[in-house]
């Protein structure tokens, strides 16, 4: 498999958007540094490694997706390991170390790494080295690079005692029952997100991944009025660092001018997830008024000639395109203007010292420059330091190419994070501020993720309205700050503002808007079904649903459905329906007022709203957000739960929403039950444990 001169260790990678894989060919890239040789693959591919006859020892980088799942790519070896006849020492001869990455905003954090490792010592396997938990809310790099650092040591441990237990065996083979099994210490890393707790170690002579500059020897000197950091300036200890910075990413990608024309090939193409549909937007309605705070559009989509099939509850993607002015900005800044049409050929670059190196999937053979920009690299990503490294070799000026340098490096590990990471910052805004850097399509092409489709929630019923599919969403705003001089929109919500512009009603508030003109364009989507957040199975046990603001959206299909049940089938017997929703202002932003026809008509049993911006004369307050009320119906709550056997529902944001409506349930299970807020966290745990506590939240 590898070269035998070097001691191996195998390395697998489970990636869903690339960052696993990109931290595994850091991995990679740093072995040969160490005397160590990393056999690298995905973990997809199982016909080039097999676990159950692996004798070194063994690395696994993991992501978490959706809620708390693997990635795609670890689906087939999960279930594999996850067979029950499997014995308990099946692993028992395995080493091996895993570093997990995870979204401590979303429910399940790290759970992609966490199933996989606990069933890895389920089946026998060890610890070789203590398992990362790489927290992408705070900056993946915090756990990450530390915990790269201590690998190498832990490796070479691993290692040593697996060649003295070989020694032994093949000397003493008569005597190996007798030879002590004893555990060998091996080396521990206790990794913390707080970066003071992390050692900075400075590896000197290492000409891979330490540069040492002296401000005299680049002329960097900063103006007196600049004694605060900014993204293009830094201020002591770090300009006055010697810099640790990573070893700088081989070049893999080269790209051909061609003299020939042709086609851009067919967005489906440039998608694994499944088959795509062309479908047309048939209406759009504007559900806030103009002074609110936020702008909620509603979307029809004409699904009825393609065999897009969905359940409430369900959530579908789109296929988006970057924006065109920032696609054209970009294209002038790297030259390549009167080239924008010009087809290419993207292929591996020769002699290139990247292990596996291929063209990414996402990327065509052939096709225009402007395409490529356009529908496959997500030009709006938050560059990785191993980018910034690249970029500084396009970069010509002193000062722009130290400070670069900086943010990649570990002593300006806070600089990146506060003016890159917690900025929003993008390439374009990097090429603003750093305006000698020109970088060739092919660093593009090597170092930006592929351009995602864009998932949002359904918000109706195929039953209620056949072969019509709504979704509702706020359009995004990015205000302008000191590191993006411009204000911005969402790449998906943008895009989707423009091109129904022309259909656009505002201030209709109603789902029954006349007089629409036709169908303005056709959007691309595929389905991204939810095994969980649907209706409960039985109809006659009750649920609570709590969606404040775009959160409601799929609760309108669950009571488009529900209706028309109820329609079809008067002798069904069914459960009772609550609905807490709430927003800012009553007559700006209460985006779907024919909640009162549900109510009316019996398919909402109960229905309780507040506004948390608008005032009130009364003597008491009335409550401000959804949680609150929700604790004014404690009892009722607990009965549902607790008695009836129902399920609740959560939808919307995370960190302003949902993680405070949890901490309201359990406060309403401890007073109800007269039991302590530990036992209510258990009982909270059971009903997700039991899918009866059900969340399709975002960040």
């Amino acid at each position: 498999m590898c070269c035998e001169s070097k001691r191996r260790f195998l390395l697998l990678y489970a990636t869903q958007k690339g960052q696993a894989k990109a931290i595994a060919e850091e991995i990679w890239q740093q072995a040969g540094t160490h005397g160590l040789e990393a056999d690298m693959h995905c973990i997809s591919e199982m016909d080039k490694y097999n676990l159950e006859t692996e004798k070194d020892p063994v690395v696994i980088v993991i992501s978490t997706t959706g809620t708390g799942d693997p990635p795609d790519t670890a689906r087939k070896f999960v279930k594999k390991i996850q067979d029950k006849t499997l014995p308990p020492d099946h692993f028992a001869h395995l080493q091996y170390g895993l570093l997990g990455l995870g979204d401590s905003e979303y429910m399940f954090f790290c759970n992609g790494g966490r199933t996989v490792d606990r069933r890895l010592q389920e089946l026998g396997a060890q610890h070789f080295y203590d398992t990362g938990l790489a927290d992408d809310c705070v900056g993946l790099e915090l756990v990450v690079d530390p915990w790269i650092d201590g690998l190498w040591l832990a490796l070479k441990e691993a290692l040593q005692l697996q060649k003295e237990k070989e020694s032994m065996n093949s000397a003493v083979d008569a005597f190996s029952s007798s030879i002590s099994t004893a555990p060998h210490p091996v080396h521990e890393l206790k990794l913390s997100s707080e970066v003071q707790n992390l050692k900075l170690e400075d590896d000197g002579a290492r000409a891979s991944d330490t540069l040492s500059q002296k401000l005299d020897d680049i002329n960097l000197v900063a103006p007196a009025r600049d004694t605060e950091p900014s993204l293009v300036h830094s201020v002591p200890p770090v300009s006055q660092s010697a810099l640790n910075i990573p070893a700088l990413p081989p070049e893999y990608i080269e790209v051909e001018f061609l003299d020939t024309q042709g086609e851009n090939p067919h967005l489906s193409s440039l998608f694994s997830e499944g088959t795509t549909f062309e479908v047309p937007v048939t209406k759009a309605v504007q559900l806030t008024r103009e002074d609110a705070i936020k702008t909620a559009l509603l979307l029809e989509l004409d699904i009825a000639d393609a065999a897009f099939e969905y359940q409430p509850g369900d959530a579908f993607c789109v296929l988006c395109p970057n924006n065109v002015t920032e696609v054209e900005e970009l294209l002038h800044i790297l030259g390549l203007s009167e080239k924008r049409d010009d087809f290419v050929c993207v292929k591996v670059k020769q002699g290139t010292k990247k292990k596996g190196a291929s063209r990414p999937q996402h990327i065509p053979e052939r096709s225009t420059i402007k395409f490529i920009l356009t529908w496959c690299l997500e030009i709006r990503a938050i560059p990785k330091k191993a980018f910034l490294r690249a970029l500084v070799e396009c970069t010509s000026d002193a000062g722009e190419k130290r400070r670069l340098q900086e943010l990649c490096s570990r002593q300006g590990a806070s600089d990146y994070t506060h003016f890159i990471r917690d900025s929003n910052v993008c390439l374009l805004d990097l090429l603003h501020a750093f305006p000698s850097c020109k970088p060739p399509l092919s660093l593009l092409i090597e170092h930006l993720p592929k351009l995602q489709a864009r998932s949002y929630s359904v918000s109706s019923s195929n039953l209620y309205q056949p072969g019509r599919l709504h979704f509702v969403f706020n359009i995004v705003e990015f205000p302008a700050g000191p590191s993006r001089p411009v204000s911005r929109k969402g790449v998906c919500t943008g895009w989707l503002a423009e091109l129904v512009a022309p259909l656009l009603h505002p201030s209709k508030n109603s789902l029954d808007t006349k007089g629409e003109s036709s169908s303005t364009g056709k959007i691309s989507i595929f389905p991204r079904p939810n095994n969980a957040f649907h209706l409960p199975a039985d109809l006659s046990v009750p649920f609570i649903m709590v969606g404040p603001g775009t959160g409601i959206s799929p609760f309108i299909g669950f009571l488009q459905h529900r209706q028309k049940l109820r329609e079809q089938h008067t002798d069904w017997e069914f459960g009772e329906t609550w609905l807490f929703f709430g927003c800012r202002h009553q007559d700006r932003d209460y985006l779907f007022k024919q909640l009162q026809c549900f109510l009316e008509n019996g398919t909402l049993t109960h229905l309780k709203v507040c506004f948390s911006r608008d005032s009130s004369t009364a003597e008491v307050a009335p409550p401000k957000y959804v949680q609150d009320v929700l604790r004014l119906c404690a009892k009722e709550v607990a009965r549902v739960l607790l008695k009836e056997r129902g399920y609740f529902y959560v939808c919307g944001d995370k960190k302003h929403m949902a993680d405070d409506v949890s901490d309201a349930v359990v406060d309403i299970l401890s007073m109800e039950m007269e039991a302590d807020k530990l036992e209510a966290m258990k009982i909270l745990a059971m009903l997700r444990e039991e899918k009866r506590y059900l969340q399709d939240v975002w960040s």
